[in-house]
């Protein structure tokens, strides 16, 4: 089933010239040397890669985007939720992030530096702080005979540092939410595992929140001799932001001591007119004075104590211990990041640790003697999934990798405020939801943005295919973002806001309809208010069918009959309102222009067969909701739309191999959409699709379209090496009539491939998949960064996106293979239940 997941290996492994192994380390994950160099150098998607034709189609779109980016960079002064003049240009250098959900991130890259941080919510800092470092020294006899940065930079400040270790002795590894670096020591007999720990567990909704990670360093002294070892940590007061050089931060040790277990460090407090935050590092072992080891004057003495700080200094944090064979070391870093643009919100681990920011000591120590616990929950979780040999190794490395997102996606997850609202102003005997419904109250709420270069919260289109991550893993979570699109719902905000799309003013928000998202972290952050971002949510027929189709989804998976009788006025409430779409009586609704929210540079005229299975996934879902809740009148209406409206879809859309991109018989209407059967693949993952429900899409028509795909869209597509192009033509071309059709979607993809796989296609929707792992993390070195879109050469669009996450989709359908229970033991069907 693999490309060849042993060559893959071999080239990213291939300057590593060391035998050893590291302590502890799996044999599933993504692992590279850190000497590799990727050859493939790709370039962010800009205004001079539009064809002529679409730039003649959207000069309007281009000079009306011009106008507000000029307004909104240089009068405004705050940064465009989407900067198409100022992409992000890839760094190949990202690894795992550290810490919990919704708390700030910070990520150390696979060449252990600490590059990319979010410690101001939503917003991302992309630098790397230098002297955040590791150094080992090894002493024997009370004579230093090693000591190195453990890193591979040799940069022109801190030259009193020994730089420059050699990459081609060390590999990184990593299976998140853990990721391991081993270093051997040339010369030393000596060998380094640095294992880092973030408490991202599945169902749990406490040490999941905490903004903290462990490093464990497991000593290996293959010596006939003791060595004395240290370890040494130092961190910046700051990100490498400019804000750092302000000066008026300051340091403060601590020490504390609990249960027969004490914890050292030091608290970095970084003082900014805006969410000030506090980072801190500490150890279980005792401090060593830095005096012994090599000096350096940059190095200060002043960085310790409750004294104001020069800009740019940082801390030294070391140490040490005698070993014979070997011996351990474990590092803390958590960081407090104080809420300021709004004082009634608070982070979720404020629940545990208050709101004050001084509770740094006590998370430290409560890591120290909790990580161990951590590690168990996540081992038992992932265990049924690495050790089933159904599954190739590429897949075990991009189910659980792709989950970084959960945590560096500009996440936040806030307590709900005692006297808020989310209804929307309309009660439960009204057709509406309660103020403060019991899974928000006790869970809280939570947003993620669509990219961190698509800065915009909850985008429902994308969060649709995203979201089972959240329903599998932390499905109140899940069930939180969906209490907060049904109440915004029943909204209306009339002032009028020019749509970017088509040139209109319209209202920000239309009653009815389910919002495109919930606001840009710079401008109105979603905690404050609902904000909505500058279309007009009534353009886009899409949104309102993904929310009837999560709606079940999420309830078959959870069995919470509450939230499914708090969501069925929704419901109907949104699907009144696309039934006004349905303009010709046949129970299929139409669509015009950008008819589609998730297709919006894909010109669609007439039903699609987008749209169009979704609207019929929509109307099986009321068929089946209503018979739950009893509400047989509402059963029989849209039993007989749903005859009269699959009528319609077959007459207009198949042609006997597949569904027509759209209903126009325009020279394009004929493509092959990769995502055709997005309708179906939620009637699938919902238990749906048989039976009664088989009417909406017929299984041999089903299969026919999905093998079509295949055919086309994946394997004549760069000889199925990257996954499946969105828009092919029957003749076995991209279709590039606009500039999403000839785009591969990486989340698109997966749940292409989910969809295969609930069909019994598994070898089709591994292979499917599989291409899109292998171009992403082994070839254009997008690892921690995957992308929503790429085209076949050159060309990346809008790194570190959400829509991947739907990779969680296809392990709901192994979940379902026939028989599959055969490969568990009876504990590891207990965890996989769970999942």
């Amino acid at each position: 089933m693999d490309l060849n997941d042993s060559t893959s290996l071999a080239e990213l492994m291939s300057r590593y010239v060391s035998t050893e192994t590291g302590f502890g380390v799996p044999k599933d994950g993504w692992r590279i040397c850190l000497a590799h160099e990727f050859k493939e150098k790709r370039k962010p998607f800009q205004a001079k890669d539009v064809s002529l034709s679409n730039m003649i189609e959207h000069v309007s779109l281009g000079v009306r985007y011009l106008r507000w980016w000029y307004r909104k960079t240089q009068i405004e002064k705050k940064a465009p939720f989407i900067d198409m003049f100022r992409a992000l240009p890839l760094r190949q250098i990202y690894g795992a992030p550290l810490g919990g959900i919704g708390g700030g991130s910070i990520t150390r890259g696979w060449r252990g530096d600490f590059c990319r941080w979010q410690l101001n919510p939503g917003m991302y800092h992309y630098k790397t702080v230098i002297a955040n470092q590791f150094t080992v020294c090894l002493r024997r006899c009370g004579q230093t005979v090693y000591q190195q940065v453990l890193s591979t930079e040799r940069p022109p400040t801190l030259q009193g540092w020994n730089w420059g270790y050699c990459g081609e002795y060390a590999f990184y590894h990593a299976l998140y939410p853990r990721a391991w670096t081993v270093y051997h020591l040339p010369g030393q007999n000596v060998t380094l595992t640095c294992r880092q720990v973030s408490p991202v567990i599945p169902h749990d909704y406490k040490d999941s929140s905490l903004p903290v990670a462990v490093f464990v360093w497991d000593i290996e002294n293959k010596n006939d001799y003791a060595l004395d070892v240290s370890i040494m940590f130092t961190m910046v007061n700051g990100s490498g932001h400019k804000d750092d050089k302000s000066g008026g931060h300051w340091n403060e040790p601590f020490h504390l001591e609990k249960d027969r277990e004490s914890v050292s460090g030091v608290l970095l407090h970084h003082q900014m007119p805006v969410n000030p935050y506090t980072l801190c590092i500490a150890a279980r072992e005792k401090v060593i004075p830095t005096e012994e080891l090599r000096k350096d004057k940059r190095r200060s003495d002043d960085s310790v104590g409750r004294e104001r700080t020069r800009p740019g200094l940082y801390f030294v944090f070391c140490v040490r211990q005698s070993s014979a064979r070997g011996c351990r070391f474990t590092f803390i870093l958590c960081w407090f990041i104080l809420l300021t643009f709004c004082l009634n919100v608070r982070w979720r681990y404020t629940h545990y640790y208050g709101t004050k920011g001084d509770a740094a000591p006590s998370l430290s120590h409560y890591a120290l003697t909790h990580y161990s616990k951590w590690e168990e929950s996540i081992d038992e979780w992932q265990r049924p999934i690495l050790q089933d040999g159904s599954l190739p190794a590429w897949y075990k490395s991009a189910l659980f990798n792709e989950l970084y997102f959960v945590v560096d996606g500009g996440t936040v997850w806030v307590e709900l405020p005692e006297d808020a609202d989310i209804s929307g102003g309309l009660r439960p005997e009204d057709g509406g939801l309660p103020a403060q419904p019991e899974v928000v109250k006790d869970y809280g709420r939570f947003a993620y943005l669509e990219g961190q270069e698509y800065r915009m919260y909850n985008t429902y289109d994308v969060h649709f295919y995203a979201s089972f991550a959240l329903i599998m893993l932390w499905p109140k979570l899940a069930l939180s973002v969906q209490y907060d699109i049904a109440g915004s719902v029943v909204q209306h905000d009339p002032t009028e806001r020019l749509n970017l799309m088509n040139g209109r003013y319209s209202p920000v928000k239309t009653r009815g309809v389910v919002p495109h998202d919930i606001g840009d972290p710079d401008d109105e952050p979603w905690v404050r208010a609902n904000a909505y971002m500058i279309h007009d949510t009534a353009d886009w027929k899409d949104l309102n069918l993904k929310f009837v189709l999560q709606v079940y989804r999420d309830y078959y998976l959870t069995q919470d009959e509450q939230y499914l009788k708090d969501m069925w006025p929704i419901c109907q409430t949104v699907m009144e309102t696309e039934l006004k779409f349905d303009k010709d009586g046949d129970g299929l609704i139409e669509n015009s222009g950008y008819a589609d929210q998730t297709y919006d540079g894909w010109k669609v005229t007439g039903p699609s067969a987008y749209c169009g299975g979704l609207w019929l996934a929509s109307v099986c879902m009321m068929c089946k909701m209503a018979r739950v809740l009893n509400c047989e009148s509402v059963y029989q209406r849209y039993r007989d739309i749903l005859e009269r409206g699959r009528a319609a879809f077959d007459k207009l859309l198949w042609n006997g191999k597949y569904y027509n991109y759209d209903s126009s018989g325009q020279s394009m209407s004929n493509s092959v959409m990769s995502d055709q059967c997005a309708g179906h693949w939620f009637l699938r993952a919902s238990g749906l699709g048989d039976d009664d429900y088989q009417v909406a899409f017929p299984k041999e028509k089903i299969c026919s379209a999905l093998k079509s795909v295949f055919d086309l869209n994946v394997m004549s597509f760069s000889d199925g090496q990257m996954g499946a192009v969105n828009g092919m033509r029957p003749e076995g071309v991209p279709d590039r009539s606009s500039v999403q059709s000839d785009e591969v979607w990486v989340g698109v993809v997966y749940g292409l491939a989910a969809t295969m796989i609930h069909e019994g296609m598994i070898e089709e929707g591994m292979r499917t998949a599989e291409g899109c792992y292998r171009a992403v993390w082994e070839r254009m070195g997008m690892a921690f960064q995957t992308p929503e879109a790429y085209c076949e050469k050159g060309i990346y669009r809008s790194l570190a996106y959400m829509r991947p996450l739907s990779i969680w989709a296809m392990q709901l359908a192994l979940n379902n293979r026939p028989n599959h229970d055969e490969y568990l033991t009876t504990g590891e069907k207990h965890s996989m239940n769970n999942v």
